[in-house]
């Protein structure tokens, strides 16, 4: 398998929101209305640091995330990137993809001057996170979330 990663376009999006349901989390909670989704993709297109990227294999779509690169104060004024929605289609796991989809995400955030690359991840996920303590992240936070 050959994946490229590149920005979505906004004919990706559905192909994207079906790799966000296609998990065990995802099964549930990914079921708006695609309009939805579009218009998400077109906030996030005029935001200029909000980025999907996909990682797609012969023209399919078997990968994806999304990159938004902060300017803070704190880490004294660390730039970090924040990555979301990581997926690897189901039929496509097991192929050393997400590796790459991290490694793509690490590149760009440091092309874009950051120093530090961190996530959430769901306390279901073991797999996922066996995967990212291989790949040298470490759990060093705990995140909270409220629904608004």
């Amino acid at each position: 398998m050959s994946v490229t990663f590149r920005p979505a376009q906004r004919g990706d999006v559905a192909d994207v929101v079906a790799l966000l349901g296609d998990d065990m989390l995802g099964q549930g909670r990914e079921h708006a209305a695609l309009d939805r989704y579009l218009a998400a993709f077109d906030t996030m297109q005029a935001e200029g640091a909000n980025h999907l990227i996909v990682g797609t294999d012969q023209g399919k779509i078997t990968a994806c995330y999304q990159i938004t690169f902060i300017s803070g104060l704190s880490l004294s004024a660390t730039r970090r990137a924040q990555i979301e929605g990581v997926r690897v289609a189901s039929d496509a796991r097991g192929q050393g993809i997400g590796a790459l989809l991290i490694e793509d995400a690490e590149a760009r955030a440091r092309a874009a001057g950051c120093t530090l690359l961190q996530f959430t991840t769901n306390r279901a996920r073991d797999d996922a996170h066996r995967f990212y303590e291989r790949l040298g992240f470490t759990p060093s936070h705990i995140g909270y979330k409220k629904s608004l």
